[in-house]
């Protein structure tokens, strides 16, 4: 039999407690409760009607992936934006009929994001032109291989509103001997926007599939950090904004080095002690490059944000330059034939930025800084065994 519960009755408990002091002097700040969740008043748009307009440059995974939450966002907030966000399809014929047809009737992109539904608000478009007149936000979020094509049509006269404001989401840099940019440096040189930069632990299918993960938008004002996050901040879609567009763009480039070489070690069979290692060496290097060779570049972005370690860590564990390098380890075969093989017509980003970041350090005499970017580039270019990666690191 159970020994009898010394604990006092509800009445007892009650009267004790009623005896108690529990009032408290302190106050909360204002400054720290939490305020209610009203969008904040977005700077104001160049256009008559007032409203801020939204295209997408580009229609693979990850421009369609985006261009969805764009169209969402635009037609939840419509008194800010204009409800119809165009996105640039490069024209084919699929099944006799034009790519663009297929996607505005269908609402689907299945070629890159099978069984996801598009918004109706999202508009397929051919034509570049067609696609940025009068917008006044522009995703650029095209295959770095065809930016410069892009940006040679755009800056044309009178092509773009001159009040425009871009955003990159492409990875990778531009190298010319001893000097280095990203893209949305070039983005705004070539064409005169402004261009804010977007990356983060985001792999497309996931993000369209509506699974909660953070982005990071790197941004030169505080204007451009409000317009970009009313864009693309979402409940599963949560964006935080810094003031290091440097920093967020090689975040999104360099990584895809160091996924390479986690790929490589998938392809030989090591296990978690080695990938672990692979990813703090690579997370250091990727850190000391941004800030030898950009200034105002921040340590945090790569500590702290979705743009660094967390996006690091997806692409060394679930992305297509990992997935292409485990098998470049397993068979030897070229990443140009595994390209084709394994991406469905996307392309490979890590060995162009591996070759880049090669050329860009030997001219500046500090390959010898780098050793995993430079193992790296030894495996993917010059028949180095992928064997050979630990060794001097």
């Amino acid at each position: 039999m159970s020994p009898q519960s010394t604990a006092p009755s509800t009445p007892d408990v009650a009267r004790d407690f009623s005896d108690l002091e529990i009032s408290s002097t302190v106050t909360t700040p204002a400054a720290t409760r939490p305020s209610s969740p009203i969008p904040a008043a977005l700077p104001p748009s160049p256009l008559p009607s007032g409203k801020h307009k939204i295209c997408v440059i580009g229609s693979g995974s990850w421009g369609s992936a985006l261009a969805k939450i764009a169209a969402e966002n635009a037609w939840k907030r419509n008194s800010e934006f204009h409800s119809e966000v165009r996105m640039w399809v490069r024209e084919k014929i699929v099944n006799g009929k034009p790519l663009t047809h297929v996607i505005n009737r269908t609402h689907l992109n299945s070629r890159y994001l099978p069984d996801i539904k598009l918004p109706k608000n999202l508009v397929a478009t051919p034509h570049l032109k067609d696609v940025v007149k009068d917008a006044t936000l522009i995703v650029f979020v095209v295959p770095h291989q065809f930016l410069h094509t892009v940006l040679q049509e755009l800056g044309k006269p009178g092509v773009l509103h001159p009040q425009a404001r871009a955003i990159s989401a492409i990875k990778g840099v531009e190298v010319n001997g001893t000097d280095i940019e990203t893209f949305a440096s070039l983005i705004e040189g070539r064409v005169g926007t402004p261009c804010s930069a977007l990356s983060g632990a985001n792999i497309a299918l996931e993000v369209a599939m509506e699974q909660f993960c953070e982005t990071t938008i790197g941004c030169p004002t505080h204007e451009d950090s409000l317009l970009w996050s009313a864009v693309f901040n979402a409940p599963t879609f949560r964006v935080n904004a810094v003031e290091d567009v440097n920093g967020v763009s090689l975040g999104g480039a360099l990584k895809n080095i160091v996924a390479l070489a986690a790929g490589f070690v998938d392809g030989l069979g090591l296990g978690g002690n080695t990938k672990a290692a692979i990813l703090r060496i690579g997370l250091s290097e990727m850190t000391e490059f941004c800030l030898e060779f950009f200034e105002g570049s921040q340590r945090e972005t790569f500590s702290n944000e979705s743009a660094g370690i967390a996006d690091l860590i997806t692409t060394c564990y679930g992305g297509r330059n990992r997935k292409c390098a485990e098998e470049f380890a397993k068979t030897g075969q070229s990443f140009d034939f595994i390209e084709k093989k394994l991406l469905n017509g996307q392309k490979l980003q890590g060995t162009a930025t591996a070759e880049e970041v090669h050329n860009f350090l030997r001219a500046r005499k500090r390959v010898h800084a780098y050793p995993l970017f430079e193992k790296v580039y030894q495996i993917a270019f010059e028949g180095l065994p992928p064997k050979a990666l630990v060794q001097g690191l």
